[in-house]
């Protein structure tokens, strides 16, 4: 049977590709190398960390908060079983959520490992070693991403002692002391799970901010409330070996600028140094689909490769490496091949840092409108003056709102704060239609919400906030 697309991954990017070209009156088949669809975002990745964060969240929240609201209890007992067992449902709904949606939509799912033969041929290899050759017009590359390691530093990842995200996301006890490698969102996120429950954390990053690429007075005040959580940070530290030593592991690293190299020990090391392009052994050297200097396959401005029929998506391509952006380009491909005008408009893709408070930002950093000469004015907002953040608890943080100084129209906001992943998409809405700051200002916000940070937030940017 030849189909219409034959999407390569059911990650984010791949099965919203698949279900989108289905709902087009598409005939679709998806290769998928796991035994469950969803790719490491919903089996190792967004989802079971966002059920640990959850969880450990109201662990801490129990342990901490809940007396001063009158809620009076008894120490709470961590059953880290439990809790497991909890991540392991939440995964178990998604991934066969998933599997419904394939069928619902008739598309033929084939298991093992995908590779492009050429254009208009997709292999697909079983566990035993069988090949079958599926004929089909067009192509998706959604294979998604890999951990990537550290640079130069042979490490040995075991995922029980020196682990990648996977195996923490498993580990069967807390561990008393645990280095992470990397201060991006994956550390710091994996991190805050395993120190809200007993674990004394310590961050080694290259850069002498964590959160690198994102707005820089963000960074600072995120790495402060961190502290105060017990974290603790080795900024601007090159990190030259990683090694098993007694019950535990080792991390030695170095001063970025100079100096002495430094030791330290911990019961486990979690790699988080980001992750890489997944294209090994998908046979696209010998069908011609060029890749960039990076390992990433090239596209153009509408997701093709340098092969007719051949497109790509998601963390294989140039871009955030982010589950929505996938889901966006998914969508945009699949309506490239029936015919539509797919687009996706990639200065207004969000991301959040699902932390306690969480970290959300959308749009230009103030660090990247200087560095382009862009003329700008900048508003903020506490939560601290927020009554509904008073009542709850949750005044870390501020709104910052970032607009052109000519024409008012929004260019960025960042927001450090509890909820700040819901609240990040007023912003968007508002970027997509080239709203002004003015605009989101004079739009009724529901009192008392903590949303209302926002709109004050804009008011401080084209006239003045009315709480401080």
């Amino acid at each position: 049977m030849a189909y219409d697309v034959v999407v390569i991954g059911s990650g984010p990017g791949g099965y919203v590709c698949a279900i989108k070209a289905a709902q087009l009156g598409l005939k679709v088949a998806v290769v998928e190398k796991r035994e469950t669809f969803g790719g490491t975002c919903l089996n190792i990745g967004c989802i079971p960390s966002k059920a640990l964060l959850h969880a450990s969240e109201m662990f801490a929240e129990a342990g901490h908060s809940f007396d001063a609201l009158g809620v009076e209890i008894s120490a709470p007992k961590l059953n880290l079983g439990k809790m497991m067992a909890h991540k392991d449902t939440t995964v178990s709904a998604n991934v066969a959520g998933v599997a419904f949606l394939f069928k619902k939509n008739k598309i033929d799912s084939f298991r093992g490992t995908g590779k492009v033969v050429a254009a208009g041929k997709v292999a697909v290899v079983a566990e035993d070693g069988s090949t079958q050759e599926i004929e089909t017009k067009n192509i998706v590359i959604a294979t998604g991403s890999d951990v990537a390691g550290i640079p130069g530093v042979e490490v040995d990842i075991d995922e029980k002692t020196i682990v990648s995200s996977t195996g923490a996301l498993t580990l069967d006890k807390v561990p008393q002391n645990l280095v992470v490698v990397g201060g991006g969102v994956i550390g710091l996120e994996l991190g805050s799970v395993w120190a809200r429950l007993g674990a004394r954390v310590t961050v080694v990053e290259f850069l002498d901010t964590i959160l690198g690429g994102m707005d820089g007075e963000v960074a600072k005040q995120f790495q402060r409330l961190l502290g105060k959580q017990g974290f603790a940070f080795r900024l601007g530290s090159r990190v030259t070996g990683v090694a098993k030593s007694g019950k535990g592991a080792s991390v030695t690293f170095e001063p970025v600028k100079g100096g002495d190299a430094e030791t330290i020990e911990a019961d486990v090391v979690l790699i988080a140094t980001g992750r890489k392009p997944y294209t090994e052994g998908l046979g696209l050297k010998e069908a011609g689909v060029e890749l960039d200097e990076r390992g990433r396959v090239k596209t153009d401005g509408h997701l093709r490769t340098n092969v007719p029929g051949i497109y790509a998506i998601g963390d294989v391509v140039a871009g955030p490496m982010l589950a929505h952006k996938a889901e966006d380009e998914g969508v945009a491909v699949a309506e490239i091949i029936a015919g539509q005008a797919g687009h996706v408009n990639y200065d207004v893709i969000p991301g959040v840092v699902y932390t306690s408070p969480e970290v959300a930002s959308v749009g230009k950093t103030e660090e990247e409108l200087k560095k382009a000469g862009v003329a700008y004015k900048s508003g903020k907002f506490p939560f601290t003056a927020n009554g509904r953040a008073r009542a709850m608890q949750h005044t870390d943080g501020f709104v910052k709102v970032l607009a052109d100084k000519e024409t008012d129209r929004v260019l960025g906001v960042h927001i450090v704060g509890f909820g700040a992943g819901e609240m990040i998409h007023e912003a968007a809405v508002l970027m997509e239609f080239g709203g002004s700051s003015e605009d989101l200002a004079r739009t009724c916000h529901a009192h008392p919400t903590m949303s209302e940070a926002v709109k004050e937030a804009a008011l401080a940017t084209f006239a003045k906030p009315i709480h401080i």
